[in-house]
C-alpha cells in the first residue's frame, strides 16, 4: 500500500448494532481500501468482526458526530465519533482511501491499455520489418537489372575483341573490355552484399516469426477445443431435452416429503390455461434468517454477542436468504373453471377500458390530485431504423474481458442497443396500468398480488433483447413525460460513477415509484450475470401502503457460441411496510431436464401472521395470473390451500412485426430515444454516440463513445486531484452532488437513498437549465 496516498488509520468508534444494545464501542482499522473493525485491539491478530470495501462506498454524514458508510446497499455501517473533529478526521481519511481504491482498480484498465499499446507497437514493428524487407528486395531487383545490363555490355565488348581486324584497334578494345569488366565486378559485389543483408535480416526475424506463429497456432487450437467441447455439450443437452419432452398423461401424487430439495417449485400438472384446467402445485418458501428490506432500516441489526458480528452487515436484499428451513405450501385450485374464465375476461376487459380511458387524458387527475386540462397527445414513432449488419471479431474482444465487471468493459457499440440504462429502466413502466389497477384495490393482499404482477412484467422485453444499453455518464438524465397518453411521467439521473448508480422517480395516477438502480456484473466466458443491488419503493396515495423489493439475477447465455438468450432466476420478497404483508416470488431457472414450461414464476401473498391469502403464478415473458385462497384443508403441518378462480393480472403485448430487424424493440422502447424539444441538455436523447448508433453510423458512434468516456475520466481525475490537494491542506472537499436528487433517510426502511427533490419539472417549465453540467460537449 502507498502510505502517502492511503495512510493507515486506527481508532475507537461507536458502531450501531441493534435496538437492544444500540451503539457499541469498536476498534476500527482503515487499510488497503478496507475499513475493518474488532471488539478490541487484541483481536486484530486473529478475529476480524467485519469489514467494508471503500471502492464504490458512499460516505454520508448525519450530524456533528455520526456518519454512515454504505456499499451499494449490501453493507451499511452507522458510526459515531467522540466529537466533530474526530468525525471529520475519519471522513477525510475514508474519502481519500476511497479515491485511492478507485484509482488502484482503474490502474488495471490502464495496464490493459498499455498491453494494447504494446500489441500495437509490435504490429508497427512488424510493418517496419516487412517494409525493410520489401525495400531490400527492390534493391536486389535493381542490382539484378544492373548486372544483366553490364553483363550484356561485357559480352558485346568481348565479341568485338574477337572480330578485330587491325592491331591499332586492340588497345582501345581491351580498355573497353576492362571498363565493362570493372562495372560488372562492382555490380556483382553490390548484389552479393544486398543478398547477405537480406539473408541476415530474414534470419534474425525468422525465429521470432516462428515463435509468434506457433503461439497463434496454440491459441487457435485451444479455442477450437473449447468451441468443440461447447458444441458437444450443446448437442447433448439438446438431445436430453428432446428425450424429456414427452407429454404427461397423468398427474403424479406429490407430497412435501418427496420434493426434490434442488427444485423448490414443481408443477404437478402440465402447464395449461388456468381457466381450462385445475392448477395443483407445490411452493417451497425459505423460512430461515430472512434478510428483508426492513433489515436495512439501521444498516445493522444483528446480535452483537456471537463469535462474529456478521449479522451487523444485513444486506437488506429481499432475495438473500439463509435456507435453514422451508415452508411447504400445497396449492389446489377451485373447481369453478367457468367462473374463472368469465372473471379473467372481465379483468382483461376492465384493464383495457381503463387503459383506453387513460389514453384519452381528458378527465384523469394528475399525480398531485388536481384536475389537468385536456392534453394534446403527441403522435410518436412506432419503430427505429433497422440494425445494420457490421462484421466484428467477437473473440478478439471477449478474450480480454473474462472475469471483469461488465460496467468496466469498453465494448464497442456493436454489442449495444441505441438506449441508455436510464431509458431501459424507464421502459419498466410499459405495463403501468397494473399499478393503476392496484391503486383502486381496497384489499391490501389483493393489491400486493397486483404489485407482484407488475414486478414480473418488467422482464417481459428481456426475453429477446440481448443488446447492452449504454452506460450513462455521471450527471446524465432522462425524462419521459407520458402523462397525457399513458398516465405517468418519470425522471432519472446518473448520481454516481463509482459505483455506477442511477436514481429514478416516477409518478402515476394514484401511485409513485422511486428507486436506486445499481448492479454488479461479471463476464464468465460462456455467459455473464447481472445482479441488482438497488431497492425499489412503491407508494399508493389512497391507502398509504409502502412496498419495497429488489429485482432478481439476469443471465445472458451463449456469449461465445450459439444464439444469445436471457434467463431470469432467483428469489425476491415484496414487503408492505405499513401492515407487514409480504409476497415471496420464485423465478425458476431455465432447465433442459424439466417437463414444465420454462421461464415460470410462482409465489404467494401472506399477511403479517404468515397466512397465505393470494397465489401468484405465470411466466415472466407471457402472462401472470392471481387467485385468492378460499379455504385451507389438512392439518397445520401439511395444509392444502384451495384457491378461487384465477384472474389475469398481466398479459404481454405481442412484439411488433419485423421487430427483430430493429433490436427487438417494443413500441414504447422505440419512442424512448425519439428527439424531443425542451429536455435538459444532459438528457440521454442528446447523447451523440447513441444518436449516431441509432442513425446506423456505427463507426462514428464508436469514435464518439471513446471521446465521451475519456472526457468523463478527465473530469474524474481533476476532481481526485482537487480532493487530494484539499486533504493535504487539511480542508474538506465536497463530494459530487446530484442535481435532481438528494441523499436522505427513507422513513419506512431507514436506508440512506437518493430522493427526488421536486425541481426538475419546475425547471423544465421555465427552461432554466443553468445548473446542468456540460457532459456531451467537446473537451
Amino acid at each position: 500500500m502507498d502510505q502517502k496516498a492511503d495512510p493507515e488509520m486506527k481508532g475507537w468508534l461507536s458502531k450501531w448494532t441493534n435496538y437492544i444494545k444500540g451503539y457499541q464501542r469498536r476498534w476500527f482499522v482503515l487499510s488497503n481500501g478496507f475499513l475493518s473493525y474488532y471488539r478490541n485491539q487484541a483481536e486484530m491478530a486473529h478475529t476480524c468482526r467485519g469489514n467494508i470495501s471503500l471502492h464504490g462506498a458512499m460516505i454520508h454524514t448525519e450530524d456533528s458526530c455520526t456518519f454512515v458508510i454504505s456499499n451499494g446497499g449490501t453493507q451499511t455501517f452507522h458510526l459515531r465519533a467522540a466529537n466533530e473533529v474526530e468525525r471529520q478526521r475519519w471522513v477525510t481519511a475514508l474519502e481519500l482511501a476511497k479515491s485511492n481504491a478507485i484509482r488502484a482498480m482503474e490502474s488495471d484498465e490502464e495496464d490493459e491499455i498499455v498491453l494494447d499499446d504494446q500489441s500495437q507497437s509490435q504490429e508497427a514493428e512488424l510493418q517496419n520489418i516487412l517494409k525493410n524487407l520489401s525495400a531490400r528486395l527492390e534493391d536486389l531487383q535493381t542490382c539484378n537489372d544492373l548486372i544483366v545490363k553490364h553483363g550484356s555490355a561485357l559480352q558485346r565488348s568481348l565479341s568485338e575483341l574477337e572480330t578485330i581486324d587491325t592491331a591499332t584497334d586492340v588497345p582501345s578494345k581491351i580498355k573497353a573490355v576492362n571498363e565493362r569488366a570493372t562495372l560488372f565486378r562492382i555490380t556483382s559485389a553490390t548484389v552479393i552484399n544486398a543478398c547477405q543483408d537480406y539473408l541476415l535480416l530474414a534470419q534474425s526475424q525468422g525465429r521470432k516469426w516462428q515463435k509468434m506463429l506457433q503461439h497463434e497456432r496454440d491459441q487457435r487450437q485451444r479455442l477450437e477445443e473449447v468451441v468443440e467441447q461447447l458444441a458437444r455439450q450443446h448437442s447433448h443437452l439438446e438431445q436430453a431435452a428432446k428425450d424429456h419432452q414427452t407429454p404427461r398423461t397423468s398427474m403424479p401424487q406429490v407430497s412435501p416429503s418427496d420434493e426434490d430439495e434442488d427444485n423448490e417449485f414443481y408443477d404437478a400438472q402440465s402447464d395449461q390455461s388456468h381457466s381450462e384446467n385445475q392448477q395443483n402445485f407445490i411452493i417451497k418458501i425459505p423460512m430461515g434468517h430472512r434478510r428483508t428490506s426492513s433489515a436495512a432500516s439501521l444498516g445493522s441489526q444483528g446480535a452483537d454477542n456471537g463469535p462474529r458480528d456478521s449479522q451487523d452487515e444485513a444486506s437488506g436484499s429481499s432475495s438473500d436468504v439463509e435456507n435453514s428451513e422451508t415452508k411447504v405450501l400445497v396449492i389446489s385450485s377451485g373447481t369453478n373453471a367457468e367462473a374463472g374464465t368469465s372473471q379473467s375476461k372481465k379483468e382483461v376487459g376492465e384493464s383495457s377500458s381503463k387503459k383506453d380511458s387513460s389514453k384519452a387524458g381528458t378527465s384523469s387527475s394528475s399525480p398531485s390530485g388536481t384536475v389537468s386540462p385536456p392534453a394534446v397527445i403527441r403522435k410518436r414513432r412506432t419503430r427505429v431504423p433497422d440494425k445494420p449488419n457490421y462484421p466484428l471479431n467477437l473473440w478478439s474482444i471477449m478474450k480480454n474481458c473474462i472475469g471483469k465487471d461488465l460496467s468496466k468493459i469498453p465494448l464497442p457499440v456493436n454489442f449495444c442497443e441505441p438506449l441508455s440504462m436510464l431509458q431501459r429502466v424507464t421502459e419498466s413502466y410499459e405495463y403501468s396500468d397494473i399499478l393503476t389497477k392496484a391503486a383502486s384495490c381496497s384489499d391490501p393482499c389483493e393489491q400486493m398480488a397486483y404489485v407482484a404482477a407488475f414486478t414480473i412484467s418488467i422482464y417481459a422485453s428481456t426475453s429477446n433483447r440481448t443488446g447492452k444499453p449504454f452506460n450513462p455518464l455521471l450527471g446524465e438524465t432522462f425524462e419521459c413525460d407520458r402523462m397525457a397518453d399513458l398516465g405517468w411521467r418519470a425522471i432519472s439521473e446518473q448520481v454516481s460513477h463509482h459505483p455506477p448508480m442511477a436514481a429514478q422517480y416516477c409518478e402515476g395516477r394514484g401511485w409513485r415509484v422511486f428507486q436506486e438502480v445499481t448492479v454488479t456484473s461479471k463476464f464468465r466466458g460462456k455467459y455473464f450475470q447481472i445482479i441488482p443491488l438497488g431497492t425499489s419503493h412503491l407508494e399508493f396515495d389512497s391507502s398509504g401502503n409502502h412496498y419495497t423489493w429488489r429485482n432478481v439475477t439476469t443471465t445472458v447465455h451463449n456469449i461465445i457460441v450459439g444464439k444469445l438468450w436471457v434467463d431470469q432466476h432467483g428469489d425476491t420478497d415484496i414487503i408492505n411496510h405499513k401492515d407487514g404483508i409480504k409476497c415471496h416470488l420464485k423465478y425458476i431457472p431455465y432447465s433442459y431436464f424439466t417437463r414444465d414450461c420454462q421461464r415460470k414464476v410462482k409465489g404467494c401473498v401472506m399477511d403479517k401472521d404468515e397466512n397465505v391469502k393470494w397465489i401468484v403464478t405465470g411466466t415472466w415473458d407471457d402472462k401472470v395470473e392471481i387467485a385468492p385462497v378460499t379455504s385451507v384443508e389438512g392439518d397445520s403441518n401439511n395444509p392444502v390451500y384451495r384457491t378461487g378462480p384465477y384472474i389475469v393480472a398481466w398479459q404481454r403485448r405481442q412484439p411488433l412485426p419485423e421487430s427483430e430487424k430493429y433490436y427487438n424493440f417494443t413500441e414504447l422502447a422505440s419512442q424512448l430515444n425519439e428527439e424531443e424539444d425542451g429536455v435538459a441538455p444532459t438528457d440521454s436523447r442528446l447523447r451523440p454516440d447513441q444518436r449516431l448508433m441509432e442513425s446506423q453510423r456505427w463507426d462514428e458512434a464508436n469514435t464518439e463513445k471513446v471521446r465521451l468516456e475519456e472526457k468523463q475520466r478527465a473530469v474524474r481525475r481533476k476532481r481526485e486531484a482537487e480532493a487530494e490537494a484539499a486533504s493535504a491542506a487539511g480542508q474538506s472537499y465536497p463530494p459530487y452532488e446530484p442535481i435532481w436528487f438528494k441523499k436522505e433517510k427513507e422513513p419506512w426502511t431507514g436506508q440512506i437513498c437518493h430522493i427526488y427533490n421536486g425541481n426538475y419539472w419546475v425547471c423544465k417549465e421555465k427552461q432554466q437549465w443553468d445548473v446542468c453540467p456540460d457532459i456531451f460537449g467537446t473537451p
